[in-house]
């Protein structure tokens, strides 16, 4: 695992300069904490419906995704029925895999009822978020956090939640700093992480 100049000189962690998609994903998006309840939401359902896929096609698909399924608007979501899930899955604009599909209205339900019992989404997987740490040497594929998120969710029901899966929303959604050490955005995404003020835990009320 490395840095490449890119075009403008800088460095970047290798993977973001393998194609001008990702440059701008590298750039302005991975890594940068996220607390907006959608974006969580989406994340974690875009990275389901990458298994087994590489994440350039989903990034190139997102924005088909968003229109399909309501802005991942959990609320809308989970009120999906089958005739969704048919629309759905003659939509070429998406990943038309039936058992994803019914797991993000699935885990729609589930968003649901974790703001309900943790005052928001993002207070929960927030709570997930590890010590801060130097730069990686070597980026795992999963860690003892996310074995442990995937757990906690796959307990609540959620669906296509796995370590490897949560590790890399983990990644994206700034709970984590993977930047490699000499890459020109880590210390970019190192600032906004500290201004980051984490969505807290609010108790449901009896």
């Amino acid at each position: 695992m490395h840095t490449e100049p890119g075009a403008d000189g800088r460095p970047r962690c290798w993977w973001g300069l393998s194609d001008t998609d990702y440059e701008a994903y590298h750039d302005t998006e991975w890594g940068f904490p996220q607390g907006n309840e959608h974006r969580l939401f989406e994340k974690i359902c875009l990275e389901g419906f990458q298994s087994g896929l590489s994440w350039l096609t989903i990034l190139r698909k997102r924005e088909n995704f968003r229109a399909a399924f309501s802005g991942f608007d959990p609320v809308a979501v989970a009120e999906y029925t089958e005739s969704d899930v048919e629309r759905l899955l003659q939509d070429a604009g998406i990943v038309r895999h039936r058992g994803k599909i019914e797991a993000t209205i699935n885990n729609a339900g589930r968003a649901l009822e974790m703001a309900d019992e943790f005052g928001s989404v993002g207070a929960f997987l927030w709570s997930h978020e590890p010590p801060r740490s130097n730069a990686p040497d070597v980026i795992p594929p999963t860690t003892d956090l996310s074995t442990a998120l995937s757990k906690d969710l796959k307990k609540r029901g959620w669906r296509f939640v796995g370590p490897t899966t949560m590790y890399a929303f983990m990644q994206a959604m700034g709970l984590v700093n993977d930047h490699l050490g000499g890459c020109v955005i880590r210390d970019e995404v190192e600032a906004a992480r500290k201004r980051f003020d984490p969505p807290a835990i609010v108790a449901a009320e009896n």
